[in-house]
């Protein structure tokens, strides 16, 4: 490992710039400004991420194999605790984006139940009672 550069969390978030982007996923330290153009989600998914620890998001996406793989080539190095004696405040140094818990399943329910209401509604205001 002593040949990987290490990058400290003043240098991580300095890089988040669409000319100059670095994201952390599990410890590493990687550049995905060329990926940016690319990245099948946009690059709106990817800036969220600069500068800071982004392996839950990472994670709950669910990439291919393909995509785990094309992170060696942006490689940059391992990411540099701030402070090696507690594994908590090393993970606490470095901003990790939140996650939807919950709530998230009512961004599809809401409009679906609009539209069942709409549907029921329209379908008995033309019926006529005999």
């Amino acid at each position: 490992m002593s040949d990987r550069k290490t990058v400290n969390l003043a240098e991580l978030r300095a890089h988040c710039t669409k000319t100059s982007m670095y994201t952390l996923i599990h410890g590493k330290v990687y550049n995905v400004t060329e990926f940016l153009d690319e990245h099948p989600g946009g690059d709106e998914v990817i800036t969220a991420e600069a500068g800071k620890d982004a392996s839950d998001a990472f994670e709950d996406v669910g990439h291919s194999d393909e995509a785990v793989e094309m992170l060696a080539d942006m490689l940059v190095g391992v990411y540099e605790e701030e402070r090696k004696d507690t594994k908590d405040a090393a993970s606490a140094a470095v901003p990790k984006t939140p996650t939807p818990q919950g709530g998230f399943n009512l961004l599809y329910l809401a409009p679906l139940a609009v539209l069942a209401g709409w549907l029921a509604y329209r379908y008995f205001s033309t019926r006529t009672l005999h």
